[in-house]
């Protein structure tokens, strides 16, 4: 998990590259690095609205690139500001569907000066996949990230 880090690292701290560029060799160094990590995307507040708009990710293409506050898993953490790990999605009553192949969702808040700014997504084709690992590594990578946006 170290090396992970380390090179997620050296991918936010380049010059070479816009935030943009960043955060979507994030997603493809994670989709690579962690087999049972089938969609990564970033999603972030839209403005001034009470919603999320979706930044970069690799996957398979979604329909959500606008979620409402409140509104499935990732608009909940937007209220909640907490991690929040689905391990079974079947269970959860507030699941938004992006993919009938999706099992399991990880959403983790980004803080930038004390506000929740946006959120790191991630699906998995696998029932419960997600470690306390993951969770570790996705908060340390948010808090990363809120120093380059």
């Amino acid at each position: 998990m170290s090396e992970l880090k380390r090179r997620l690292s050296s991918i936010l701290e380049s010059p070479k590259h816009n935030t943009e560029e960043k955060l979507e060799k994030v997603c493809h160094l994670l989709d690579q690095e962690i087999s049972y990590f089938n969609w990564t995307g970033f999603y972030f507040k839209n403005g001034d609205k009470d919603e999320l708009k979706l930044g970069p990710y690799v996957g398979a293409p979604t329909d959500h690139t606008i979620i409402p506050y409140g509104k499935g898993i990732c608009g909940q953490v937007a209220v909640s500001n907490e991690t929040f790990v689905v391990p079974d999605v079947n269970e959860e009553s507030n699941y938004l569907s992006c993919s009938i192949d999706t099992k399991a969702e990880i959403v983790v808040p980004i803080f930038k000066d004390g506000k929740n700014v946006g959120q790191i997504d991630i699906d998995s084709h696998t029932i419960n996949p997600f470690t306390d690992e993951d969770r570790e590594l996705l908060e340390w990578l948010c808090n990363e990230v809120s120093k380059i946006i």
